[in-house]
């Protein structure tokens, strides 16, 4: 996130976790050890940067959620429904201190072997149902992509990238942040909330069928050159 190397509330890490492997039955039920989690990078536009984002981070709901801020990022891993708790606190108060500032997100689940996370064959996916969001009455612009990342059978389910990226995108047209197509990108607009909850709710959906997701969000909040005022 910045170059403090600060963490945020919550519970933190400082080091690689070592995990003892895991079975496909406890995965459903653990989040972080099934890789659920999502990398975030915040840049402000103004000199006040440093107190902007380490004040975001201070106020954003962190409970459930293991945090480590690097240099370049902050991780957080947890619960689907967390993480869309805790990104919307901060892109709130991003948006909140009034100055242009992009907030970058990549989420990820069901990773095939990574720092805290090790699948055994055939762990399948993690079903669960989409986390409700919240508008917080501040404007974002945003561009979205999704990756459904499922190259065999899984629980009797044929990967489909194109069908599970429609109905993520169904989603968004259907709560209004949906604007356009774009080259390697859906663009959305509206409450910064909502365009969370779109991403998490896509996201989440793919993860029903397939075990490994991942999805970029770049937001932009309080743009100068935005030429619609409305929120």
């Amino acid at each position: 996130m910045t170059s403090t190397g600060t963490t945020s509330t919550g519970t933190t890490s400082t080091g690689t976790t070592d995990t003892p492997p895991a079975s496909a039955a406890d995965l459903t039920g653990d989040p972080l050890r099934f890789g659920v989690g999502a990398r975030v990078t915040v840049a402000v536009m103004s000199d006040r940067y440093a107190e902007i984002i380490l004040g975001a981070l201070e106020r954003a709901d962190a409970a459930g959620l293991t945090l480590q801020t690097g240099d370049v990022s902050t991780w957080a891993g947890g619960s689907e429904a967390d993480l869309l708790t805790w990104l919307t606190d901060l892109a709130e108060a991003v948006a909140a201190s009034g100055e242009h500032a992009s907030i970058t997100v990549h989420l990820s689940r069901g990773c095939p072997g990574e720092v805290v996370c090790d699948l055994p064959g055939g762990a399948g996916p993690r079903p669960v149902e989409a986390p409700a969001g919240r508008e917080v009455g501040r404007h974002a612009a945003a561009e979205w992509a999704l990756y459904p990342l499922a190259d065999d059978v899984r629980a009797g389910v044929e990967p489909d990238h194109m069908r599970d990226i429609y109905a993520a995108i169904a989603t968004a047209r259907a709560n209004g942040t949906f604007r356009a197509s774009e080259h390697f990108v859906t663009r959305l607009e509206g409450d910064v909330g909502t365009i969370l909850a779109t991403v998490v709710a896509g996201w989440t959906g793919v993860g029903r069928t397939v075990q490994h997701v991942t999805s970029h969000l770049t937001l932009s909040v309080n743009s100068p050159s935005r030429r619609d005022v409305a929120a």
